[in-house]
């Protein structure tokens, strides 16, 4: 089971203070966190793309690189790749960059994002969303698998005896998740390809997430992937966290109200009842998270939101050092233990170069 953090790098007014970081105190606030998630023990760091204010976060794989030099272990991902208005060549080529720098402790997250006039910026149309979601991953699948590649396609310019450079660190693409948090297209997209699929369940409730991720593990047994209770599931959550619960509540409720997401809308209390959200002592989170299973089945990873709504740095290191110290080590053993031995663990570089080569034995033995 793998425990990480992502960050939707937002540039926000602390409430309590008046103050707004800058831009660049907050990308290098981003940086420090992912080097404090690898410090006390988290095994992924992930960050959104946004391509407006007030997020920063607009050159994932420039930050994923300079994090790569400045730490050693923890696996770094996108918590959205917008697979609709990059061009699938430059995905391909930048994160199989990224993956040589990172010695392959890199995957990515695809998504169509949450904000509509991004498209036109990039020359699309929002209402050929899945459409362009379906056909770029087509096109990217196909660079990172096939050395020369002849392609012709709907929304972008024809592909003649075309090498995507550099190719992937020993021949193992990265992995790829599909992140959705309404449409069963994407679902339908990552079981077609056995690759992950991520409900970022953060906003709505769960029996919605319910039905995209039981769908997805249908799909998955379908295509031939496996049985599904070993399709690939990630789940996102949030936290805040103080050893009193009433002083967690305490302490987030200015920071809730006003979130430029889902601030002056339903209460911190409602919102705590109807989503993931856990506002109180380590504990709590302990026992909220271990109810995802239930819910949702065996998975294999679990991204935590902690930065956000104008959280100082200071507040955000305090919530990862709870988390390492208290909750993690605690649910990466409750979830171990409950995990059948047939269920695979999150995947890694590793384990992909052992599943390919396991591939070619099973061909060259037929």
């Amino acid at each position: 089971m793998q425990f990480g953090i992502f960050t939707v790098g937002d540039v926000t007014t602390d409430p309590t203070t008046g103050r707004t970081p800058t831009e660049a105190e907050r990308i290098k606030s981003m940086v420090a966190i992912a080097q404090k998630a690898e410090e006390v023990g988290l095994d992924v760091f992930a960050t959104g793309e946004h391509h407006n204010p007030p997020f920063v976060p607009s050159s994932p794989t420039t930050m994923l690189g300079y994090i790569a030099a400045r730490t050693e272990r923890i696996l770094l991902s996108t918590s959205t790749t917008l697979i609709t208005t990059n061009d699938p060549v430059k995905i391909a080529e930048d994160f199989a960059m990224l993956q040589h720098l990172a010695d392959g402790r890199v995957d990515l997250m695809l998504g169509r994002g949450n904000t509509g006039p991004v498209y036109p910026w990039f020359g699309q149309d929002i209402r050929n969303g899945i459409p362009l979601a379906i056909e770029n991953y087509a096109l990217l699948h196909r660079l990172w698998r096939e050395d020369v590649v002849d392609w012709a396609g709907k929304f972008r310019t024809p592909l003649q005896s075309f090498t995507s450079t550099p190719r992937p660190l020993d021949d193992v693409p990265p992995f790829v998740w599909h992140g959705s948090i309404r449409s069963p297209e994407i679902a339908e997209q990552a079981a077609y390809y056995g690759d992950g699929f991520f409900a970022n369940h953060i906003f709505w409730p769960k029996e919605h997430f319910q039905r995209l991720i039981e769908l997805y593990r249908r799909r998955y047994e379908h295509y031939g992937h496996g049985s599904a209770d070993q399709a690939i599931v990630g789940l996102g959550g949030q936290v805040f966290m103080r050893r009193n619960s009433q002083d967690a509540i305490r302490e987030f409720r200015p920071y809730f109200d006003n979130a430029p997401v889902y601030g002056h809308g339903p209460s911190l209390e409602e919102f705590t009842e109807d989503t993931p959200l856990t506002v109180g002592s380590p504990q709590q989170v302990i026992e909220k998270t271990l109810t995802f299973r239930e819910s949702f089945g065996d998975y294999q990873r679990q991204l935590f939101l902690v930065d956000h709504a104008g959280l100082p740095l200071q507040t955000v290191l305090e919530q990862l050092d709870l988390l390492g110290e208290e909750v993690i080590p605690v649910l990466r053993k409750e979830f171990d233990a409950l995990r059948p031995a047939h269920v695979p663990d999150g995947p890694t570089h590793a384990s992909l170069i052992a599943a390919a080569r396991n591939v070619e034995t099973v061909e060259v033995s037929q």
